[in-house]
């Protein structure tokens, strides 16, 4: 994609499966939006090929459409509606879109019971808290059974125990339903609970493909080992934890206390890799000024 004369995305190519959570993150500015835009249909690439089941995304129809989920970051219509109004109305858009092995939409009760509403169904919206909204934005973006759901930000709002239902039924939306399902977030533990693979987006490009375990273990590789011994505390950083301890308790074979273990993070990593990107994209413009 191309603003003027600036790329604002180069050669971003990635798949995601029937099923599979991913997860896209990057900095701000770094073309999260503009590329879920593009998946989404609501932007035509400067140039390249985009297939989003089965079709170019500017030019699905209608029943492409209904396949797609979209859960915004934020959505403040329909205050007056009450919630078990608004998605049974919302619901009836996908009826015709049905087919014999997916039928459209969601059951209006079971899909409020599902999201954690079922106390509010006969509240009006502007009468919901911040967190309740959240889930009403969520049921809209599933309600007609989508095979593909975009999530950005999803949980923003959520206190923990809503969070924690939030995650359960993603992994029952992938798992149960099949749904493949794209998020944006900037909760870094939150993409390492929910997706199978992540892609992190840097300066217009993907800069790192992988699953959580994949990414840490390529990019960062190293555990720090702490330990007391006679009562004094020792940090060792290693890329074999499990050799070091061995060899501690061989070389101490009494005295040694509080061992922890401490692998690197999904931020560690991710901290990583956007500070490598940066760090050579600096290298390349002060070369070019040169």
């Amino acid at each position: 994609m191309r603003y003027g004369t600036t790329d604002v995305l180069r050669g971003v190519a990635f798949s995601a499966a029937p099923g599979e959570v991913v997860a896209l993150l990057g900095p701000n500015g770094a073309g999260k939006t503009t590329t879920i835009e593009i998946l989404e249909g609501f932007r035509l690439p400067s140039t390249g090929h985009v297939r989003v089941l089965g079709e170019e995304p500017g030019r699905g129809d209608e029943m492409w459409r209904a396949k797609l989920g979209v859960v915004l970051q934020s959505w403040r219509d329909h205050s007056r509606w009450r919630v078990r109004e608004l998605l049974d109305h919302v619901g009836r858009y996908y009826r015709p879109y049905g087919t014999p092995d997916r039928p459209r939409p969601f059951d209006t009760d079971e899909l409020i019971g599902t999201v954690g509403l079922a106390e509010h169904a006969h509240k009006k919206v502007a009468k919901l808290s911040g967190g309740q909204r959240r889930r009403l934005d969520v049921a809209i973006g599933i309600v007609g059974r989508p095979e593909l759901l975009f999530l950005d930000e999803p949980t923003a709002g959520f206190d923990p125990h809503a969070r924690r239902d939030f995650h359960d039924l993603v992994h029952r939306l992938s798992d149960l339903e099949g749904m493949t399902i794209l998020l944006t977030t900037h909760d870094l533990a939150e993409a390492e609970r929910l997706a199978d693979r992540i892609l992190v987006l840097a300066g217009g490009r993907i800069i790192a493909n992988g699953s959580p375990d994949q990414l840490s273990r390529h990019v960062a590789g190293k555990s720090e080992v702490i330990w007391t011994h006679d009562g004094r505390r020792h940090v060792h950083t290693t890329d074999d934890a499990t050799a070091f301890v061995r060899d501690l308790f061989r070389r101490h074979e009494s005295g040694v206390s509080e061992l922890e273990v401490r692998r690197s993070t999904l931020e560690d990593t991710y901290m990583a890799l956007v500070q490598r990107h940066e760090g050579g994209r600096a290298e390349q413009e002060e070369v070019a000024a040169l």
